[in-house]
This record gives C-alpha cells, sequence and structure tokens, in this order.
C-alpha cells in the first residue's frame, strides 16, 4: 500500500508539474505581442515552419520562435498554413499569428494601368510592381484594359495580363454591340484602333467624342486620318513619346503608322485605351467637323473645313508668339 501511496503521490506531483509547464507554455503562446502597430509579412510558397517563425520573429511580431513552431504543431494550425503576404494586428500574440496565416487572407494590393500607355509601357510597369512573379509575354498592342488591378503577393505577371486581355475582349465587344448605325468601321478590332488614338489625342473627357467624330468623318470621306500620335508610335516601336518634338520630316516618314502618308487605319492600335476612349468612337458626336488643333490648355479647336482651320491655326499661333514675348 506504502508504494501504491508513493506512485500516487509521484504521478500527482508530475501532473502538478506538467501543467504549471504547460501552463506557462500556453501563456507565452497566447500572450500580446511586441509589436505595437500592425506588420505586413510574406511567408514564401514552400516555406517550412521554422523559416515562418523566424520571419515573424526578424518582422517583430513574436519574440520565441520555438513556442509558436511548438505551439501550432500542437494545436494543428500549422497545417493549415497558407502562403501569401499577411497583415498582423498590433500586439498580436504567436498564436493569433497563426490564426491569421491559416485563414489565409491575403493582403490585396493595387496597381492602375491608366489609359494610353502601350503594351512595352504597361509591362514595364508590371516589372517594377513588387509582388507579382515571373516574367510576362507581350501581348498584341492595344489588348490590355486601362484600370485599377488588385492583386496578391506572388501572383503571376502572366496571368496579371491574361486578366487585362480577357477585360480588354469583353469591354470591346460589349460596346461593338452598342455602337451605332452606319460607321466606317468593319470589325471591333478597327474599332480599338481608332479608340487608341483618339486616346492618345485628348486628355479632354468632354471632347473624346468630337475628337472620334472628326476621324470617322474623315474615314467616310477618304480623307487621310493625319494623326501626329500614330507617327510618334512608329518612330519609337511602341517605347512611349518622342525626346523632341515632331518634325516634318517625321511626318514624311513612309512607316506603316504615319498616317499622313498611309490611307485609312493604322495595322494596329497604338496604345491602349480605356472604356471612355472605346465608347466615344462607337458613339461619335453628331457633328461635320474634319479638323482640330490644340489650344495650349490641353484642349482643341474644332472647324468643319480647311479655312477655318487655317485661321484657328494662325490665330493660336499669334497668341503662342504673344506670350512668348511676354515671358521675355
Amino acid at each position: 500500500m506504502r508504494m501504491l501511496g508513493r506512485i500516487f503521490v509521484c504521478l500527482v506531483l508530475l501532473l502538478i508539474v506538467i501543467g504549471v509547464v504547460g501552463g506557462g507554455f500556453w501563456q507565452r503562446y497566447t500572450q500580446p505581442g511586441p509589436s505595437p502597430k500592425p506588420i505586413a509579412v510574406v511567408v514564401p510558397k514552400g516555406a517550412g515552419l521554422e523559416e515562418i517563425a523566424v520571419r515573424l520573429a526578424d518582422a517583430g511580431l513574436i519574440v520565441e520562435p520555438r513556442i509558436f513552431a511548438i505551439g501550432t504543431t500542437i494545436d494543428g494550425l500549422s497545417r493549415r498554413f497558407k502562403f501569401g503576404e499577411f497583415e498582423f494586428p498590433a500586439h498580436v500574440s504567436a498564436r493569433g499569428a497563426a490564426e491569421v496565416i491559416a485563414a489565409g487572407k491575403t493582403i490585396q494590393r493595387r496597381l492602375t494601368v491608366p489609359e494610353g500607355l502601350t503594351v512595352k509601357q504597361v509591362l514595364t510597369l508590371l516589372e517594377r510592381a513588387e509582388g507579382l512573379d515571373g516574367a510576362a509575354t507581350a501581348p498584341p498592342e492595344g489588348s490590355l484594359l486601362p484600370d485599377t488591378w488588385f492583386y496578391s503577393w506572388g501572383d503571376s505577371r502572366e496571368k496579371f495580363v491574361e486578366r487585362q486581355r480577357q477585360a480588354m475582349s469583353r469591354v470591346l465587344q460589349e460596346l461593338w454591340r452598342q455602337r451605332s448605325p452606319g460607321l466606317p468601321l468593319k470589325t471591333p478590332q478597327e474599332a480599338l484602333i481608332l479608340a487608341s488614338i483618339v486616346e492618345k489625342e485628348t486628355g479632354v473627357a468632354a471632347e473624346r467624342t468630337r475628337v472620334a467624330a472628326v476621324y470617322v468623318n474623315r474615314l467616310k470621306r477618304g480623307m487621310r486620318l493625319q494623326a501626329d500620335p500614330t507617327v510618334v508610335y512608329g518612330l519609337n516601336d511602341g517605347a512611349g513619346p518622342l525626346d523632341r518634338p515632331i518634325s516634318r520630316s517625321d511626318l514624311e516618314n513612309p512607316h506603316a503608322w504615319n498616317t499622313y502618308v498611309n490611307d485609312g487605319l493604322p495595322p494596329t492600335p497604338i496604345a491602349n485605351p480605356g472604356r471612355a476612349s472605346i465608347e466615344a468612337v462607337m458613339k461619335p458626336a453628331q457633328t461635320e467637323e474634319l479638323y482640330f488643333v490644340a489650344d495650349g490648355t490641353g484642349g482643341h479647336v474644332f472647324s468643319r473645313n480647311i479655312n477655318d482651320h487655317n485661321r484657328a491655326v494662325e490665330r493660336l499661333r499669334n497668341l503662342e508668339r504673344q506670350r512668348a514675348t511676354r515671358a521675355n
């Protein structure tokens, strides 16, 4: 009996020790962490439990990586860990950090792709976007819809581009079905080409349908488009604007995109137009205007005939000379 009593006492003492140790461990596992503010941490694909624990410690979220590793193994959270970029709240505990990773709710990053960029410029933007992975194959010019796009750390650049392509295809088909009758455009691709020219010609929203109407009217009459942005695109191979003013010799350069020397539309879009420019081409203003010239303030002066256009050009040149004289 005495032996059984001693064994019982030892078992009780052992359970007490385990309880004390376990209680201390659980307290350290669940107590608030040291970070005074929310912190974002990337959990890369393929990272093991030890690496994740060290990353959290290096970021100042937890104090004891081993407590994190042991605790998440015991409570099973480590088996549900996801990969990506996570935001951890201020003073998150080791267990709380594990719950964030197990929940898999990654940070949503955003990237704004402005209207009027060429494919080369968009790909450069994607290359510089933090968190995107891999390289993207260059798609056809004009096929990427400008917008603000959301993504998570580790998302593929190739898939990002594909999302843009699918969105552009949907918008183009939708607006093509709603187009005005009688347009001199045979296919949605021709509409996309013209929309890219409108996009590059004006940044004034109220002018888009009038600029589109000028080019539609020219196409109907068999006139050349004579759009400076098409000249620039061919000279610079879609890399962006020239680093100098356009010259007369540029206008005479016989490349495929030069609408001063070639009839009709250029062979491809010259940029990625936004929805508003595509819509302007599908539903241009009802006007007989055939010309426009920049007014020096971001807008344009529109004219129905060459005589009015020449007078507008001369008047604007005189104003420019007067401004230059006053500046000197």
